[in-house]
């Protein structure tokens, strides 16, 4: 479990350093708003991760084993490309600053990917609640140090010096990269690359069957759809809708966010071992949903701390424990030989909501208003609490 956390805070450190951190660097060194906007394409890397996840499942390389091989290379890479990514002056290199940014996302997919397929293998099935929430708790940590603290060090550091900051601190991944085991071989993972291309697909397929397998696509799709269509506008909402300043919001984030991310990631996997999956499941998404109904209730009452430090917090505590949940479905469907390539296809659908229909967001906003938006976002969890019963229900040995 203390693995977990660790590799959990690994694969969250690289996330923001290309997203909101990156974001905020260029608005402080006055980069065009319209370079910033295109610079959004760089996270279609942990969208698309699928594309190359066979290649991680099919080669091993000499040292430390299939999984951790794979993972103590990316982790070396993005020490090396995080404080590289320091280095570069936006103003006077926006493409050396867009590949190396590539770069980054692209290798930090790629430990993601491995993590994924690590905690797939190494979970027995009555572990999966509980690896779930310390990594889950570990990533949003890292989130939190990698945007939040960063941001603050920034204002009396330069921003190299933020970065370098950020890349030492991969070193935490490295030593717990080096020191875990690496997960019994219980199947035989694909000799050629045509299997491993192939197999994940077939592998579905024969064992879930046509009904199965739809089900769990749809699942992983649709669970966390609404969640991740509001995310996509919460942030201009929140600036430019109910008037709370930068401070006011990071301060909040801070302290009632990560308090609701404790809570929800130190009890996510008792809640699911004490009551089970399949009602947990359904349960979480229902807080989600709630989640948005809050910040529905925060567009009417404007301006107003105590309704926002609660939708705050409900939002950061369902996220936790609803990802522990979800996590711990995908592990029960995933199979070891070709866990990679699984965990990265289902994975990637999950973020269809914000990386797929963002874009469609300002829209709907603009249409119905912002009470309306996120109640129209909390509705949109309905299909995915109707899947989540019926495959906790096929999963229930999870």
């Amino acid at each position: 479990m203390a693995a977990l956390f660790l590799l959990g805070f690994s694969g969250g450190l690289p996330l923001m350093l290309t997203s909101q951190t990156l974001q905020a660097w260029l608005t402080s060194m006055k980069v065009d708003r319209s370079v910033i906007a295109d610079l959004n394409a760089i996270g279609l890397a942990y969208t698309l991760k699928f594309l190359w996840a066979p290649l991680l499942d099919r080669y091993q390389l000499p040292f430390l084993g299939r999984r951790r091989g794979w993972l103590l290379v990316f982790q070396l890479l993005l020490v090396v490309t995080i404080a590289s990514l320091g280095l570069i002056d936006p103003r006077a290199q926006p493409l050396e600053l867009a590949l190396l940014a590539i770069a980054v996302a692209f290798f930090s997919a790629s430990q993601d990917i491995i993590i994924d397929a690590y905690k797939a293998d190494i979970l027995a099935p009555h572990e999966r609640g509980a690896g779930s929430a310390m990594y889950v708790l570990g990533y949003r940590v890292a989130l939190l140090l990698s945007y939040t603290l960063a941001l603050i060090m920034a204002d009396h550091m330069p921003w190299h010096i933020v970065y370098a900051i950020m890349a030492a601190a991969m070193v935490i991944g490295v030593a717990t990269t080096l020191f875990v085991d690496e997960p019994a071989q219980i199947q035989t993972p694909p000799r050629t690359l045509a299997m491993a291309l192939v197999l994940p697909f077939r592998e579905f397929w024969q064992r879930l069957g046509a009904s199965g397998l739809a089900l769990v696509i749809g699942f992983a799709a649709l669970y966390r759809f609404g969640d991740y269509f509001a995310q996509a506008q919460l942030q201009p909402f929140l600036q430019t809708e109910t008037g709370f300043s930068l401070t006011e919001i990071g301060v909040v984030y801070k302290g009632v966010g990560f308090a609701g991310l404790a809570i929800g990631g130190l009890f996510g996997g008792t809640l699911i071992a004490r009551f089970g999956l399949r009602r947990m499941l359904v349960t979480f998404g229902v807080l989600a949903a709630v989640t948005n109904l809050l910040y529905a209730w925060l567009a009417i009452a404007g301006h107003s701390m105590p309704v926002f430090c609660t939708a705050v917090f409900v939002d950061h505590l369902s996220m936790a424990l609803g990802t522990t949940a979800f996590l711990a479905v995908l592990m029960g469907v995933t199979s070891p030989a070709v866990s990679a390539t699984q965990f990265a296809l289902l994975t990637s659908l999950s973020s269809i909501g914000q990386r797929l229909f963002g874009p469609l967001t300002d829209n709907v906003a603009d249409a119905v208003g912002w009470p309306g938006f996120f109640a129209a976002t909390a509705a949109m969890a309905l299909p995915g609490l109707v899947l989540a019963w019926f495959i906790a229900k096929r999963e229930r040995d999870v």
